[in-house]
């Protein structure tokens, strides 16, 4: 049973760290900017392949080159360990939960707070998608989906949907009957 809450972050106004500068932490990275080209990002490694570095260059993304040490913890509130050694990256995880920070481990679902899903965007309609951590592969496979098959102004749509919201009179149960009516044949 998923027993996931999905939320949606603003990245922007947190402080996030990912750890490594592989393939796999070019993977987080990529996914983590699709979504939020704003966010605040930290990466350290003692390395950084160069594919990550030209993705990192064209973003606000921080690096620090240098072996992981908790120190790099500090103010943060999210974290992605990527790196290629599970003895460190389980250190990242231990350090994460003594001082309460949200922690993802890449491939090891027994060390994650949360999920990296799939995530389909059409100006402002976002819709993640989780497998409970079971099948990347799956929830990449639904992504693709979706992006085919909802239309590319969804977004006008929405934006007109907001416009009628802030017309409607009366009280919250008035507005929800009303605008389920409007939205109800878009099915």
């Amino acid at each position: 049973m998923n027993q996931l809450y999905p939320i949606f972050l603003k990245a922007n106004v947190l402080n996030i760290l990912i750890v490594g500068g592989g393939t796999v932490a070019l993977e987080k990275l990529s996914f983590l900017l699709k979504s939020s080209p704003n966010a605040t990002v930290l990466v350290v490694s003692k390395d950084f392949d160069e594919d990550f570095l030209n993705l990192a260059n064209k973003y606000q993304v921080s690096l620090l080159k240098a072996p992981y040490n908790k120190l790099a913890l500090k103010n943060k509130q999210l974290v992605i360990a990527a790196t290629n050694n599970i003895e460190i990256n389980k250190q990242i995880y231990a350090d994460c939960k003594a001082n309460n920070i949200m922690v993802n481990v890449a491939d090891t679902p027994g060390l994650c707070d949360f999920y990296l899903g799939g995530i389909v965007t059409k100006g402002n309609i976002k819709i993640a998608i989780s497998t409970n951590g079971k099948s990347p592969t799956l929830a990449k496979r639904l992504r693709q989906f979706f992006e085919e098959v909802i239309p590319e102004n969804i977004d006008e749509l929405a934006e007109n949907l907001n416009k009628f919201r802030k017309t409607i009179k009366g009280d919250f149960s008035d507005k929800v009957t009303q605008l389920n009516k409007l939205t109800e044949r878009l099915l």
